[in-house]
């Protein structure tokens, strides 16, 4: 993906199997959300081709794109503020519902799902930070994918809402859903991945089981540091 004559991606290839959480990682400027926006529709890539359950969905817009299965949340959480939190994941839940009843039924259990069945009537806006990333990815949820992708579900986070969000990603897994996470706490990332991919302006450099990035140079060099604790 270039803009002008900066190349944001360039010849970054990567596969995602079923069932797996994949990391992807770099320092700021990488590439990780352009690589995100082309896969997803988001940006139509300059070259190369994007491929998911078997389509080539390269030119395929994000409605058509989240339609086979492929959906995503955003660095910056974007909820309906004046909404209910239900009202909210109902909104995706209609992507493949028969009618209202069902669509009220699988936004009941994007909730339960993301445990946040007990706030579904309040106001989206009231919500914390860390709450309106879960309602991001009940409303994933609700659009019936086979692969979500998550933008830094983690920023901005205490400990214990990290932990609980790494738990709910691993439950999601469990449930038979494939991930791809940008993530820039390797200490929450990396135990939860069954593979990493490592970009590094614009270019992946690296991809692995996580204690083979975690102990490769180039990654070190590029961005985890010599003081990155491997062991986690």
């Amino acid at each position: 993906m270039k803009f002008g004559s900066l190349a944001a991606n360039e010849n970054v290839s990567f596969a995602v199997f079923p069932g797996q959480i994949v990391g992807l990682i770099g320092p700021n400027g990488a590439g990780k959300t352009t690589c995100f926006n082309c896969v997803t529709g988001f940006l139509q890539p300059t070259s190369g081709h994007v491929r998911f359950a078997g389509a080539d969905i390269t030119r395929h817009a994000p409605y058509d794109t989240a339609k086979l299965g492929l959906v995503r949340t955003f660095q910056i959480v974007h909820t309906f503020r004046d909404m209910t939190v239900f009202e909210n994941v109902l909104t995706a839940a209609f992507l493949h519902a028969r009618g209202a009843r069902d669509a009220a039924d699988i936004a009941q259990d994007a909730l339960k799902s993301t445990g946040l069945t007990w706030c579904g009537d309040k106001l989206a806006g009231g919500l914390t930070i860390a709450d309106k990333k879960r309602l991001e990815i009940a409303r994933a949820l609700a659009a019936k994918p086979r692969m979500i992708m998550l933008d830094e579900t983690m920023a901005g986070l205490n400990k214990t809402e990290i932990r609980e969000a790494m738990e709910l990603c691993l439950s999601l897994k469990a449930a038979g859903m494939t991930l791809v996470v940008v993530e820039h706490i390797m200490e929450a990332l990396m135990p939860i991945s069954d593979r990493v991919v490592v970009l590094d302006s614009g270019r992946k450099i690296m991809e692995g089981t996580p204690d083979e990035v975690a102990h490769d140079p180039r990654v070190i060099k590029a961005y985890l540091g010599d003081s990155y604790n491997v062991a986690g």
